[in-house]
C-alpha cells in the first residue's frame, strides 16, 4: 500500500502529489492532459483501456474522467478513476459535481478518492439532471463550484482544477460576471482552470488577458477538441466554430471529408471491399 498522505492535526488530509508540482506546469515543452468519458458497456470499457494503454507512454500531466449530465455516470466515473490509479502510472483526475448530492455525500466520495490515492479533482457545478430546464442547487448540497472547491479544501489537500469559458458560460449574466465567477473559484482554492474547447486562438488570448487583469494568476489551460466528426462539432456549435468555417481553402469542407475518411477506417468491410 502506497503512503499517499496523512492527517494533519484536525485539519484536512495532506500529502504530496504523484505528478509534477503545478509550479512546473509551464516549464519546458508543453505537457498535455487527456479527458476520458466513463464507459457505458463492457465493449466500451475494453475500447477505453486500449486507448489508455496507447496514450500512457506519452506521459500526460494527468488524465481526467468526466461526469455525465446530472451526475448520470457517477459510479462509472469512480470505478474508472480507481482503475487508472491501480493499473497505470498515469495521474488520474476525477470530475466531481454539485448535482444531485448532499455535502455529506460529496465529502464521502472525496474521502474515498483520497484513500484510493486520488489527489486531483476537477470541481464543477455540473449540468441540470435530465428533464430539468435549468440548474437548481441540491438541498443540503454545494450550491456552486466555488462552494465545492472550498468544501474539498476542508476534506483534503487536493490539487483542484476548475472550468473556465473563453467564450463565456451560456448562463452567465455577462463576460465580466463570468470572470468574477472564475476568480471566486480560484479564491476558494483552485490552482488551475481548464477552458471549454474553442476554435479561435485570439479569443482565448483575450480571455486570458481579461482574467489576468482581474487578478487571476493560476494557469489557464486551453481546452482542445480534436475534430474527428465535423458534423457533430457543427451541431454542438460553440461560438468560435465560425473560425473553422471561415478558414481559407474551404477547410470546413476538407475537415468534413477527412473526418468521414477517418470514421470509415475502422468500419467492417465485406469480401469485395465495400462497407457493410
Amino acid at each position: 500500500m502506497r503512503n499517499f498522505g496523512q492527517m494533519s492535526g484536525s485539519g484536512p488530509l495532506r500529502g504530496l502529489l504523484a505528478a509534477d508540482p503545478v509550479i512546473d506546469f509551464d516549464a519546458g515543452p508543453p505537457r498535455v492532459s487527456f479527458e476520458f468519458f466513463p464507459p457505458k458497456t463492457a465493449e466500451m470499457e475494453a475500447r477505453l483501456w486500449e486507448v489508455v494503454q496507447r496514450l500512457e507512454p506519452l506521459a500526460p500531466r494527468f488524465v481526467s474522467v468526466t461526469y455525465g449530465a446530472g451526475g448520470s455516470t457517477r459510479e462509472r466515473t469512480h470505478a474508472t478513476v480507481r482503475r487508472i490509479r491501480q493499473e497505470t502510472v498515469l495521474e488520474p483526475a476525477a470530475h466531481l459535481t454539485c448535482v444531485a448530492a448532499t455535502r455529506a455525500e460529496i465529502d464521502a466520495v472525496a474521502h474515498e478518492y483520497w484513500e484510493a490515492g486520488i489527489r486531483h479533482i476537477v470541481a464543477l457545478r455540473g449540468d441540470a439532471p435530465g428533464g430539468a430546464q435549468r440548474y437548481e442547487p441540491h438541498p443540503g448540497g454545494y450550491a456552486y463550484a466555488a462552494d465545492l472547491v472550498a468544501g474539498l479544501r476542508k476534506v483534503a489537500d487536493f490539487e483542484i482544477s476548475v472550468a473556465a469559458y473563453a467564450e463565456t458560460h451560456p448562463e452567465a449574466q455577462s463576460a465580466e460576471h463570468d470572470i468574477d465567477n472564475l476568480k471566486s473559484k480560484v479564491d476558494a482554492g483552485a490552482i488551475r482552470a481548464i477552458t471549454q474547447y474553442f476554435f479561435d486562438v485570439d479569443l482565448f488570448l483575450r480571455f486570458r488577458d481579461r482574467a489576468a487583469a482581474a487578478g487571476i494568476t493560476v494557469p489557464i489551460v486551453p481546452g482542445i477538441l480534436p475534430v474527428t466528426n465535423f458534423a457533430q462539432v457543427k451541431i454542438l456549435r460553440p461560438p468560435s466554430v465560425h473560425a473553422l468555417e471561415q478558414c481559407p481553402g474551404n477547410v470546413s469542407v476538407k475537415a468534413h471529408r477527412l473526418c468521414q475518411r477517418l470514421e470509415n477506417i475502422n468500419k467492417p468491410r465485406t469480401t469485395d471491399g465495400s462497407d457493410r
